[in-house]
Formats: C-alpha cells, structure tokens, sequence
C-alpha cells in the first residue's frame, strides 16, 4: 500500500525518536549517505567550536525551493555568508511573488522540441520540471528599475543583492506574496543583513534586463550596479575580520563560479597580497553529481584544492556525489536538529 508523504512524514519521525537527525545517524551507514552524515556531523561540530559557516550556491536550487530549509538556517546562524549565482538570486524571489503561476511539468524528460517550442510561445521558461511565467519576471523587474534608476540619478553604487535587499525590506513586494515569506532565503537574508556574494550576476534574467537599460540609456551609468570584481574585493576583508577569532569552512553546493570565485580567497590573498600568515578553509563539503573528471572544477575532487592553497592537509574533506536537491535540506535539517 502506498504510504501518503505526509504520513510517511510521521512514520519516519516516529520510527526515529522524533528527529531527522536521528534518521540519518541511524540509516545512512554507508558510501553517499556515510559522507552525507560524516560531513553533517562535522558541520555541526564545527559551529560548535564556533565556527562560521560560508556557503556558495550553484544551479537552480532556488526554483526547487531550498528557501524551505535554508531560510531557517540562515534565521538560525548555521550560515554566515552566501555566494550565490544571479539566477538563485533571483529565483528565490520570483517564488515568493509568484509561486501560484509557476507551471510544474512532471515528466519533463519527454519532452519534444516541438514541446518546448510550445512552452516558448506561452513564454513559460523551464528549469528542469518547472516553468516560471515571463510575466514573473517582468513584475520584479518594474520595481528593480525604478530603484536602479533612482540610484543612478543620485550617482549612488549598490552590489546586485543590495538592490534585492532594499526592495524586499521596503515592503514594495509584500502585495505580491504567493508563499509564506519565511521560505523565502534571500528575504532572511535580507532580514539579517547577510553577506551575500553574487558574481557573475549579469548572465541573469535580471542581470540581462538591467543591461538592456544602460544599452536603451535609461539607466546612465552601466557601473551603478557594482563588478564582480568588487565582489572579490569584498569577500577578502569579510574573511579576515573573521579568521581572526573564528575558523571558517566552505559549504558548496555544486560547483562552477560560485564555487571557486569565493573559495580562491585564501590563495588570492596569500600569493598576490603577500598575506602569508591568512589561515585556509577549515571545513570543506561540496555536493556535486559531476563525475570526477580532468579540467572540470564541477568534477574535481577536494584534494585537490590543497595544491592550490585552498585547504590544508587537516582540513575536514566531504565530497557528496548526489542530487543537491536531495542532500542539502537533509544536511541543514541535521544541522537544525530537527
């Protein structure tokens, strides 16, 4: 018979002393799910030393709603900073405003180009198994404008996330809620004033909308949304405000930039600053279903990034290959002793 999830919920609680922590400690023995609890555990043993905890996210985690489990990670200090791409950046908010419109297609795998042409024609965008409506997108980018536009006029300078941030702590958007804001991790992060690293934000459906502007000449100046580079320049001094009294760990999902644009400040600031003295990453945990390959930062293996001055050879080294979708919220529910 098959069990209702929800109920199927309650079983496993039961089944486990009431904690999904309990669950993973007592059923995930061995190989991916041997890592998943080793690398869970030494996160949390890892904040009990008080370290921080810098978290980098790639692929479409926010459309598959990690704000879920990540948002409360965030209210309760299990995350310190994030480096993000623009499209979880973004994506988390279109969720929030507009969750109802979102098109779910199940059996995605199926689909024919003559299926996706029609998708196209119905400006329904699809990542994986959902489809986010153009009209989304076109809601926050009226209310990203006018804030762009005003800073522009000022000649004020704000990175990508701090426009993000400004508009969902006006309350601008708060008309437009289609979920409960406590799922929403950028509103949490928001809420806390969370350092947030976005590179690469100009490949996004917002970051594109903002380059159509500067190319139409509403927004003047192309530099009132600040560079990657300052970005960079950012995460350095985050870092050694914070090494000093705490050790600091990495927490990646998937790879790509996001990834190693933040990872390689240790390094940066060894070699090309002359800090010789900076202490690397204290804790590593990366989950990636990349296959471990040559060339491919996705499929490099973390041991590799002790050659690189990254890490040290002590440094505590997870690699979890599987679907981030699947292992991080049971990670941060772990982490949250729930």
């Amino acid at each position: 018979m098959d069990i209702p999830y929800p109920i199927m919920s309650m079983v496993v609680v039961r089944m486990n002393n009431g904690s999904m922590k309990g669950f993973i400690d007592t059923h995930f023995r061995h190989f991916n799910a041997g890592i998943l609890r080793e690398a869970a555990h030494a996160y949390k043993e890892f904040l009990e030393k008080k370290g921080l905890m810098f978290m980098a996210i790639a692929g479409a985690m926010s459309t598959a709603e990690i704000g879920k489990s990540l948002a409360e990670m965030i209210r309760k200090e299990k995350v310190h900073a994030i480096c993000c791409t623009g499209a979880n950046l973004e994506e988390d908010v279109f969720n929030l405003v507009s969750h109802n419109e979102y098109v779910r297609v199940p059996d995605y795998r199926d689909l024919s180009p003559k299926d996706e042409e029609r998708l196209y024609q119905q400006h329904l965008n699809r990542v994986t198994d959902t489809c986010i409506p153009e009209d989304v997108m076109r809601t926050v980018e009226h209310l990203m404008l006018e804030v762009w536009r005003d800073c522009d006029t000022k000649g004020e300078r704000l990175f990508p996330h701090e426009f993000f941030y400004k508009v969902l702590l006006d309350g601008s958007l708060k008309d437009h809620y289609q979920i409960d804001p406590k799922d929403c991790w950028v509103l949490a992060a928001a809420s806390k004033g969370l350092p947030l690293f976005v590179p690469g934000w100009p490949d996004s459906t917002i970051g594109n909308m903002y380059t159509a502007e500067c190319l139409k000449g509403s927004i003047k100046n192309p530099n009132t949304v600040k560079s990657a580079v300052e970005y960079l320049m950012a995460i350095v001094p985050w870092y050694k405000t914070n090494c000093a009294d705490h050790p600091l760990g990495f927490f990646q999902i998937g790879g790509g930039i996001t990834g190693d644009f933040a990872i390689c400040t240790v390094p940066m600031m060894r070699f090309d600053l002359g800090i010789r003295d900076v202490p690397s990453w204290k804790y590593f945990c990366q989950i990636s279903d990349s296959v471990t390959s040559y060339g491919s930062y996705s499929g490099a293996i973390p041991n590799e990034k002790i050659t690189w001055g990254k890490m040290d050879i002590d440094t505590p080294r997870f690699m979890i290959e599987s679907d981030a979708t699947i292992v991080a919220p049971l990670i941060f529910a772990y982490v949250l002793d729930l």
